[in-house]
């Protein structure tokens, strides 16, 4: 075996050792691409791992804790910017609940917003839908309305 062969086996052992995770274990744990994993690195959503001795980044329970709650900010539409301040309450950042609720609420709007704005485009196309025949007219009322 060589030499290389023999420091990436106790590099590995000494991982399972202490729990520590690779960046391929991460993605694994929490269900998240790893490019998205070094953007959130790079982003600074996430901290810089720590490394081996061989230079292998490696992750902890906390990571896998962080991560799941950025992945789970995105699913429910907070951007990058709120999820540093959603971090932060954790982190000491944030002084109060309150402001948590203050994010939450401005982001609540938001998502009301879209949601009035996506509905108003669906009544629009379910009408306009409503209008073709799906014949082989020359004319098609659907793209008429886009026109105008």
């Amino acid at each position: 075996m060589s030499m290389a062969a023999l420091h990436e086996t106790a590099t590995r052992n000494d991982m399972r050792r202490t729990g520590a995770l690779r960046r391929a274990d991460l993605a694994r744990a929490t269900g998240c691409n790893l490019e998205t994993i070094r953007y959130y690195e790079t982003a600074g959503i996430l901290p810089t791992p720590a490394r081996t001795d061989a230079g292998h980044r490696t992750y902890d329970a906390a990571d896998v804790k962080r991560l799941r709650f950025v992945l789970r900010a995105r699913e429910l539409g907070f951007s990058l910017e709120d999820i540093r301040g959603l971090l932060g309450l954790g982190d000491g950042a944030l002084r109060s609940c309150a402001e948590v609720r203050d994010k939450t609420e401005v982001h609540l709007a938001d998502v009301r917003a879209k949601i009035a704005d996506l509905q108003r485009i669906e009544a629009v196309l379910s009408r306009t839908a409503a209008l073709c025949s799906g014949g082989d007219l020359p004319e098609c009322p659907v793209l008429d309305s886009l026109r105008h």
